[in-house]
């Protein structure tokens, strides 16, 4: 990634495009897919556009019940129990992908929290970073052999707008000094970009490559933390959880975005990228209201990727990626 890259390039596809525009003549026949969260919100229509498109999508999923009932229609897919805040259930789910799989194409990670209240996970870890970044980091370096295997393998992480409310938090990326829901949200999403960034510079070698992205603004279980009147003085829904907000995209074109960066042939040779709206964004000042788009510079930063990779390598005791 270069900063001359981190700037719109002109794709077909915009705002108001939907996962199934995204993918409408695509054989991803062959084509073996890991999605974090596929069972609902936008990891329901990103796993519904991949297996109505020939790809084989494997769902690790914290409710798999539930996973289970909501995607029984479809074909070529398979749940595996995960719960991203247990480091020891991302291994074991891990472990269990590494069976029937010789290579994975597409690791695309779109489940996450969002302003939950305040909650240690493991040895102290601030949960929404827990779950958002280090659950998916583990994941990613677990399975990068077979990622390495399918030789143009692309990994799409979810981040979100909510990354310009702050940086990585260096001093007290945990909150151990006073909790604020809505800052640890945008460090987890800051850490996704960040995430992107650095797996991009890693993995190229191997013909990996890295997006993260913002999906846009949309109503789904991600908001199930929050009260409906937060959500109503926020002028997202009224007092019967209709979304009233003129800005908010459905979750099929939510999903957009991330189907974009999964195939979109435009992305050939490119990589550590923050995507929006289905192209790449711009790099945004540091006083540009957060609905107004683009990516803030320390968000794709490499300096700072590399070292939130060293801290969250230190942090999880992964396996290091060579």
């Amino acid at each position: 990634m270069t900063t001359t890259d981190q700037r719109p390039l002109g794709s077909p596809f915009s705002a108001t495009s939907t996962a199934q525009d995204v993918t409408a003549g695509l054989d991803l026949s062959g084509i073996d897919a890991v999605v974090t969260g596929g069972y609902s919100g936008l990891g329901l229509q990103t796993t519904r556009a991949l297996t109505d498109a020939g790809a084989r999508v494997y769902v690790p999923a914290r409710r798999p019940d539930v996973a289970r009932t909501t995607l029984a229609d479809m074909k070529n897919c398979q749940i595996i129990p995960m719960d991203l805040a247990d480091l020891d259930s991302v291994r074991s789910t891990a472990a269990q992908l590494r069976e029937p799989l010789t290579k994975i194409d597409l690791l695309m990670a779109v489940a996450g929290v969002m302003a939950t209240p305040e909650r240690h996970v493991g040895p102290g870890w601030e949960s929404q970073l827990a779950a958002n970044h280090f659950g998916h980091f583990t994941l990613a370096c677990e399975l990068h052999p077979f990622l390495a295997a399918a030789d143009g393998a692309r990994v799409v992480v979810n981040s979100s707008a909510g990354h310009t409310l702050t940086d990585i938090r260096w001093h007290d990326p945990h909150f151990r000094t006073g909790y604020d829901k809505w800052l640890a949200y945008g460090q987890a999403k800051t850490a996704n970009a960040l995430f992107a960034v650095h797996l991009d510079t890693l993995g190229r070698g191997d013909g990996n490559r890295a997006f993260a992205l913002h999906p846009g603004k949309i109503i789904t279980a991600l908001q199930r933390e929050m009260t409906l009147q937060e959500q109503i003085d926020r002028g997202w829904v009224d007092e019967h959880g209709t979304v009233t907000a003129t800005d908010f995209k459905t979750p099929a074109q939510g999903a957009a975005t991330g189907l974009w960066a999964a195939t979109s042939p435009l992305l050939d040779g490119l990589g550590g990228l923050y995507l929006e709206n289905c192209d790449i964004a711009g790099i945004s000042a540091p006083d540009t209201p957060m609905d107004d788009g683009g990516v803030r510079a320390y968000a794709i930063n490499p300096e700072a990727a590399e070292r939130l990779w060293d801290l969250t390598l230190t942090a999880t005791g992964a396996t290091p990626i060579p």
